[in-house]
């Protein structure tokens, strides 16, 4: 059955206002789109756990792209649809030019549908802060390890929080591995601070849509963002809209500039169009 069209939105610098929250007047918005018929989804680096946290005043009903295209969550079956899980020869890789080059990251895993995140230490204050602020106010599990190679998942995620300066001398290394996939984009609430992130090799937001097209059987993808990581994502869209602060390059790729995330640009443009 065809299910017409979907609006599909970014979450940080898009949907979420300057505070990374949800206004109270976009929520009431997104659930009376919802509640006469709208397809409306979330495309995000988010995992689920902070994900639905932040949209928990929407009753969404379309399936979600998390991390970046990884996994796709299906809000009506409750499960994972789809799961894209690294190599143990890449996992092996990565850590190798961690050792090399000094830096710490995060890794993720899939037991079942559990998730779980993994560090080995957080000396780095940003990765720490990061880390914190997840446990706090989203609740979320990380488990300290000696050894990301002895870890017993499905592995399906790397992330790197740093300063340019050392992102890049990370992804210089990584960039040799083929078999993985990048995400490199500035932090919008830090704008210091930059953010690397690996997935299996094609993995995106565009093989997320194009995921969605062929399962879901939507006629017509209509998405919104700000960051580099959403230039796939307009890829696969049929028509693609940025907000006013997102970054010059996703600009140039949209259909149009509308609206400000701190303005609710999304939801403005969905009353004046659907």
């Amino acid at each position: 059955m065809k299910r017409n069209t979907l609006y599909i939105s970014d979450l940080d610098g898009t949907l979420l206002n300057a505070q990374a929250e949800l206004s109270e007047y976009a929520a009431k918005s997104l659930n009376h789109f919802i509640q006469n018929g709208v397809n409306f989804s979330i495309a995000t680096a988010r995992t689920g756990a902070s994900a639905l946290k932040l949209l928990s005043q929407v009753a969404l009903n379309q399936p979600l792209i998390l991390m970046n295209g990884v996994l796709i969550y299906d809000m009506e079956e409750e499960r994972f649809v789809k799961r894209e899980v690294l190599s143990f020869q890449a996992r092996i890789k990565i850590t190798e030019v961690m050792q090399k080059t000094g830096q710490a990251g995060l890794m993720y895993g899939l037991v079942g549908d559990k998730m779980t995140t993994y560090y080995q230490h957080l000396e780095i204050k940003p990765l720490r802060d990061f880390v914190e602020e997840r446990m706090q106010k989203f609740n979320k599990k990380f488990i300290k390890t000696d050894d990301f190679n002895n870890v017993d998942a499905d592995i399906i995620y790397f992330c790197f929080l740093n300063t340019k300066k050392n992102i890049d001398i990370l992804h210089s290394e990584l960039k040799k591995i083929n078999e993985i996939n990048f995400e490199l984009y500035q932090d919008i609430y830090s704008p210091d601070l930059w953010y690397l992130e690996i997935s299996k090799s094609g993995v995106s937001k565009y093989s997320g849509i194009m995921f969605l097209r062929e399962k879901y059987g939507f006629e017509k993808i209509i998405g919104f963002g700000d960051n580099l990581n959403d230039i796939p994502l307009f890829k696969a869209c049929d028509e693609a809209y940025a907000v006013s602060n997102a970054k010059p390059e996703v600009k140039s790729m949209a259909t149009a500039v509308i609206g400000t995330n701190h303005e609710d640009g999304v939801i403005k443009w969905l009353e004046a169009n659907v």
